[in-house]
């Protein structure tokens, strides 16, 4: 699912291109004192390392990852945990996938395949969780929803000759238009950039590639390639510009196929995301507008599409947080003791509020002891329902684990939904964490560039950047966002909770803030080398979870 301005997964290339103890033996913690002392890892990972990073050890490895690695060798080696069900709310999860399809929740009440609603929950033949989305893909951004709903009843209207029964509606009305026309005229000039870069880099690629004799070749190689002509000079010129967008281990095969995702991703938003003409929710047949009206949805929770298309940002989080260990294939989700119970709730667009509450509780009825919800949007029309679903939650003892956006935003200072905040400072329950995400280079670049943050808003953060895991069709690629951070942090809550059952879902969320690494350095905020600031005001607890560390004081915390 590519990022949309508000979806929290972050395009690869970024959008700043522009073309021109008791009882046990006692465990010591990862020290967080003198941490700047350590020598920093300044040579490119290895792709072991990379594909890896998040579980590594920042005193161990001077990488900045969890210690999950540590934590298993070294705390919970020959402990057995309870499972724990982790409802993933997302686009849909692929269960058909060799690293997960052991790792799946089945609903134990209901009998595959009689079309009949053998649990009595209200959802019919729900066997690894809920699709309410139904056969909908695509769907418009909310504030497109907002200009589309009110148009015509504010047409050639003012503040002063609204009634004042609707003077709030008409005020979210032309904010949302604003933003709504700004939006669309920057997708439709990035469209064309991007179409201008990728048709001239795939053009020179493939001549040079030919001289060169293969697809992946180095900048060294192309500097090499005899320039007879001036086109060739202009063809080799621009690949080696190009080379300083690549990330490790990357060639212009791959920067052609970023581009290319740019390109589509821009076409989405100007088809579907922004297009007021464009309905995605009819093939639902709901009122979005009405919360007791719940008959709606299935249970394909891989969605509608065969090719499984839009399900690659929640097949990815899945994996994240609970890929098969160690059976030898792709990759290892951080927690083990986990069923993945999959709840398709976040269209190719912005979600609805009343799926994502709906979905909640659908998860709490269910079993899951930990949410994950990587996804938001920054407008919003019912955010009572998702508060109501987060308390209900709390009610139950689930802990909500959320992502935190990828626009590089102070959250204190623009609030996203889903939060736990009304006045963005006052918290209505205390079973919400919101995760920032990190780079794989500790040090000034340690915060993603992407990633929003918040003294008050951004509990902790977590890896985000180039996380290897699970996509459709058992494929696996590296993804980026705090949509990769957030679930990383569902796995050490749910290994949490696995092995000290008896912890609430309130003590979890203060472990995971509390036992993390103390980061006193200043970082780069939002990838501009000018804006700096100590990484410890970029949260509410100033700190990097640690799965090690966690378990620790959870041991602590439970005795």
């Amino acid at each position: 699912m590519i990022q949309k301005t508000n979806r929290f997964f972050a395009l690869s290339i970024g959008t700043s291109l522009l073309f021109a103890s008791c009882g046990s033996p006692t465990i010591i913690s990862t020290p967080i004192e003198n941490i700047d002392s350590i020598p920093l890892k300044n040579i490119n990972l290895s792709d072991t390392e990379l594909k890896n990073w998040n579980s590594a050890d920042l005193i161990t490895d001077t990488i900045p990852g969890m210690s999950v690695d540590k934590a298993y060798k070294d705390i919970l080696k020959n402990k057995k945990g309870q499972t724990v069900i982790v409802g993933v709310i997302d686009s849909g999860v692929d269960i058909e996938h060799e690293d997960l399809d052991g790792v799946l929740w089945k609903n134990p009440k209901e009998i595959k395949g009689n079309r009949k609603d053998d649990d009595n929950n209200g959802y019919v033949d729900d066997i690894y969780g809920w699709n309410f989305l139904g056969d909908s893909e695509n769907e418009n951004l909310e504030y497109t929803r907002i200009v589309k709903k009110y148009k015509d009843k504010f047409k050639g209207k003012n503040l002063a000759s609204v009634a004042a029964a609707d003077k709030e509606d008409y005020q979210l009305y032309i904010k949302a238009k604003a933003a709504h026309e700004e939006e669309y005229q920057k997708a439709l000039g990035n469209k064309a950039q991007y179409g201008q870069i990728l048709q001239q880099v795939s053009a020179s690629h493939k001549i040079v590639s030919e001289k060169i004799g293969k697809e992946n070749y180095t900048q060294q190689e192309v500097l090499s390639v005899e320039a007879a002509t001036p086109e060739m000079q202009q063809h080799i010129a621009l690949l080696s510009q190009m080379f300083g967008f690549l990330d490790q281990g990357e060639y212009i095969p791959d920067f052609i196929k970023n581009i290319s995702e740019g390109v589509t991703h821009f076409t989405e938003q100007l088809e579907y995301h922004l297009n007021v003409d464009f309905d995605g929710r009819s093939p639902v047949g709901d009122n979005v507008d009405d919360i007791a009206d719940t008959n709606y949805g299935n249970n394909k929770v891989m969605g509608p599409n065969p090719d499984k298309k839009n399900i690659k940002h929640g097949t990815h989080v899945a994996g994240i947080i609970a890929a098969e260990r160690n059976n030898g294939k792709g990759v290892n989700g951080i927690a083990q003791n986990v069923q993945i119970m999959s709840i398709r709730a976040v269209p190719n667009g912005d979600e609805y509020d009343k799926d994502i509450a709906l979905a909640i509780r659908y998860a709490v009825d269910n079993g899951a002891k930990v949410i994950n919800t990587s996804f938001g949007k920054y407008y919003t029309t019912h955010p009572e329902w998702v508060r109501d679903a987060i308390k209900y939650a709390a009610k139950k003892d689930v802990l909500i684990v959320n992502a935190a956006g990828n626009d590089a935003e102070d959250l204190d200072q623009k609030m996203v939904y889903p939060n736990d905040q009304t006045d963005n400072t006052t918290e209505i329950a205390d079973n919400f964490i919101t995760i920032g995400a990190l780079n794989y280079e500790y040090g000034s670049n340690l915060v993603a560039e992407f990633s929003n943050y918040g003294k008050n808003n951004v509990d902790t953060f977590a890896p985000g950047v180039k996380i290897w895991a699970t996509t459709p069709s058992n494929t696996y690629e590296y993804l980026q966002g705090t949509s990769m951070a957030a679930p990383a942090v569902s796995g050490v809550a749910a290994l949490i909770r696995s092995y000290y059952p008896k912890l609430k879902a309130s003590q979890v969320k203060q472990i995971l803030m509390d036992s993390g690494i103390s980061i006193p350095t200043t970082v780069i905020v939002g990838g501009n080398p000018t804006a700096t600031q100590k990484f410890t005001e970029l949260s509410k607890s100033g700190r990097i979870v640690n799965l090690y560390n966690a378990l620790i004081l959870a041991d602590k915390m439970s005795k």
